[in-house]
């Protein structure tokens, strides 16, 4: 069939929006029709060229957000059938592999194939450009596209009932961030918690760790609009830099440091993260959930401050979730008014303005902006 999908070509130029070729879906994979994609920074990663080898390379379609109907099954699909609503899993689960059976589908054997963008099954494309040239997927998705073909294994079926257009972002950001407080940094009452960059990532975080209990949540952002987004979200206090946070910190913690502090900021370093590492009280955890450059090695921490004060440096990929249990358990807690992703959508696009989204986030205009389909 024929779709239409925004596709990365080159390296620091627009996406290019254009229709493609749709193969039928193969053993265990759904073909789905887009309602929406959230538009994450980690697309804008493959753009810039900051995540070599790590996502497919040019030409590939976009987007890793996505929520949609299911349209049609192919052999040995037992999850979904056709008529399904879904949102993707920006990491697949397939609860058979190593990690899956441990309890860690966020990091499931699946990523394996995240560098070609090939389906899972195969290692082939279902995706082609007009002229028959195969396509790689983000994170096997490709959801800047009006219908795709993936693996069943990052599919979780959600209620009819439910918006999409706001369910999509569960996919990635929503999940991620939040996670990353409740699970990864495992905030709990009382405990004083700075997040570090306020876009997709870090309002989940903030509301998650409000919801967990945390006694102070200080949003760290230069942008104004960030900070009073995430005011409405949970943050009891802001601040414009990590410089800022340390040199009034005192007047959240009692000058004890802060038990938890959580990276969502746009593009890390290792500068950034010594400078959040250096608002740790004894016994904090710092969690890292933003991405890196790929090139990057190495952190600013000093060792000696890891023994003496017993702080913890963690990674955190998908927030530890769990996309069975997870995606289910916050798209209940929207429609039960528990959860707040409408603050989070900043502004919602069509596909052929999907330059101009990214343009407002680099801007930093959008806390998300999404593009909905017809």
């Amino acid at each position: 069939m024929k779709t239409r999908a925004a596709i990365f070509r080159e390296l620091h130029q627009p996406w290019s929006v254009e229709e493609i070729e749709l193969d039928p879906p193969g053993r265990g994979e759904v073909l789905v029709k887009l309602v929406a994609s959230g538009m994450c920074h980690s697309d804008e990663h493959v753009i810039q060229g900051d995540l070599p080898g790590v996502c497919p390379p040019a030409p590939m379609v976009g987007g890793h957000e996505g929520a949609g109907i299911v349209l049609e099954v192919g052999p040995e699909v037992s999850s979904v059938e056709p008529g399904d609503h879904v949102v993707f899993g920006f990491v697949p689960a397939c609860g058979r592999c190593y990690q899956c059976s441990r309890g860690h589908s966020n990091l499931c054997e699946g990523l394996a194939n995240f560098p070609s963008g090939l389906q899972i099954a195969d290692n082939t494309s279902r995706h082609h450009t007009s002229d028959g040239e195969d396509l790689g997927l983000m994170c096997l998705l490709g959801t800047f596209a009006e219908h795709t073909v993936v693996n069943e294994a990052s599919c979780v079926k959600v209620d009819k009932d439910w918006p999409l257009e706001k369910g999509c972002l569960l996919g990635c950001g929503v999940l991620t961030g939040w996670g990353s407080a409740v699970y990864t940094a495992d905030v709990g009452p009382g405990d004083y918690v700075a997040v570090v960059g306020c876009g997709g990532l870090g309002q989940n975080a903030i509301q998650g760790a409000a919801m967990a209990g945390a006694r102070a949540v200080v949003a760290i952002d230069p942008v104004e609009f960030k900070r009073e987004t995430a005011a409405k979200l949970g943050a009891t206090h802001s601040y414009a830099s990590s410089e800022e946070a340390a040199e009034k910190g005192e007047e959240v913690h009692w000058g004890r440091g802060f038990d938890k502090v959580i990276m969502t900021m746009g593009v890390g370093t290792a500068e950034e993260v010594g400078k959040a590492y250096a608002l740790l009280g004894q016994r904090g955890r710092l969690v890292i959930t933003n991405l890196h450059l790929s090139t990057e090695v190495g952190l600013q921490v000093p060792g000696i401050d890891l023994t003496l004060n017993e702080k913890q440096v963690v990674g955190s990929l998908f927030g530890s979730c769990n996309i069975r249990a997870d995606i289910p358990r916050m798209f209940e807690l929207y429609v039960q008014g528990k959860y707040d992703l409408d603050s989070l959508i900043t502004k919602t696009y069509t596909l052929d303005e999907i330059n101009e989204g990214y343009q407002a986030m680099r801007d930093g205009e959008n806390v998300r902006g999404v593009i909905v389909y017809s």
